[in-house]
C-alpha cells in the first residue's frame, strides 16, 4: 500500500546463503552492506526503513521481495539493526531519502 508518507507493509530479510550472488542490478550482494530489494524502485534509491521503533536507510540495489504482502527485503546487516534476526519479518514503511 502507497501512502502519502511512504510505502507500509511486511518486511523480510536475506543474507548470507547469497553472498557474493549478482543482484539484480548486477553488483554482488554484500549481506553486511545496507541494502535491499524492492520491486520496482529505481537501483540506487535510498530509503528510510522504519519498523519497531528503530531505522535503518538503505539503497535499492535488487529485486523482490516475491513473497504476496511484503515489499522489501533488506540485508542481513539491515536486519540486525532493525532488530528483525530472529522474528525474520516486521511490518515496516519506508520513505525517500
Amino acid at each position: 500500500m502507497y501512502t502519502k508518507s511512504g510505502e507500509q507493509g511486511e518486511c523480510s530479510w536475506y543474507g548470507l546463503n547469497l553472498a557474493g550472488a549478482l543482484t539484480a542490478s548486477g553488483e554482488p550482494f554484500d549481506p553486511w552492506a545496507m541494502t535491499a530489494a524492492h520491486k520496482t524502485l529505481p537501483f540506487g534509491t535510498n530509503v528510510k526503513v522504519d519498523c519497531n521503533g528503530k531505522s535503518v536507510v538503505v539503497r535499492i540495489n535488487d529485486r523482490g521481495p516475491f513473497v504476496a504482502g511484503r515489499i522489501l527485503d533488506v540485508s542481513q546487516g539491515a536486519a540486525q539493526h532493525l532488530g528483525i534476526i530472529d522474528a525474520g519479518l516486521c511490518q515496516c514503511s519506508i520513505h525517500n531519502v
